[in-house]
């Protein structure tokens, strides 16, 4: 183990052990907004770039300026757990609100280091457009062997039924074709998904259908944003108990 990895753990756990009692620790540094928290503190293109949580030692920091300009670092996984390795997710982006008649828009690049594993570092551009009650997101990343772009749609509630719609289209390039025993080959893939969703009574009401456009042997390439390659209906209703 590196110095510089010892340092980086060393630095993750005293963010994690800040906010233990709550999982974000908010200050203000004149026009800066710093926050420091063991739980994500961002996510970026309305949703469609979120960090995630993978490991029992996580945390992470959020630096933003009154302009709009914000650069942070969260890493899912120290690496301090058996199987685990050390993962930092680096970003930088800008973000405006929406004002008056004009859209808010959001631009950023993160950039996902794994220090001990080689060859598995990869960069993902994004961009967020917020109109009208429309968002819509896209998210262009360099994965190793493979290049994914991501393009996600938020109409917000659509009357007269006051039922929320999103859709979420994603693009899958592999560097090299996979091929089968029965000949066929597969290079790009495209997958999609819509969700409903309307509160009813006290109910939240989750409709949602997935697909992609891969079938029978062709799944076996499958490794898309869908829980499954085929396609898959759902059905949720939730309701707090208090």
């Amino acid at each position: 183990m590196t110095l510089k990895n010892t340092l980086l753990r060393l630095a993750l756990l005293l963010v994690a052990g800040c906010a233990t009692q709550s999982k974000v620790v908010e200050r203000e540094l004149g026009d800066f907004d710093l926050k420091l928290g063991s739980a994500p503190t961002r996510s970026m293109a309305h949703g469609l770039v979120q960090p995630t949580t993978a490991g029992v030692f996580h945390g992470g920091l959020d630096l933003s300026h009154a302009s709009g300009w914000y650069v942070g670092q969260w890493s899912p996984s120290v690496g301090l757990g058996e199987g685990s390795q050390l993962e930092m997710n680096s970003y930088l982006g800008y973000a405006r609100r929406p004002l008056d008649e004009a859209p808010g828009y959001e631009l950023g690049v993160i950039h996902y280091s794994f220090p001990e594993i080689a060859d598995r570092d990869r960069d993902e551009f994004y961009a967020g457009l917020n109109f009208a009650g429309t968002r819509l997101g896209a998210a262009l990343s360099s994965k190793p062997r493979r290049t994914d772009s991501t393009l996600y749609l938020d109409f917000g509630s659509v009357t007269p039924f006051g039922v929320g719609l999103r859709l979420k289209y994603g693009t899958y390039a592999l560097d090299r074709p996979r091929f089968f025993d029965d000949g066929s080959s597969v290079r790009v893939f495209n997958d999609w998904s819509l969700n409903l969703s309307r509160p009813w009574q006290g109910i939240q009401l989750d409709f949602s259908y997935t697909d992609s456009d891969l079938q029978g042997p062709e799944c076996g390439a499958y490794s898309g944003q869908n829980g499954q390659c085929a396609s898959l209906l759902m059905f949720r209703a939730e309701r707090p108990l208090y």
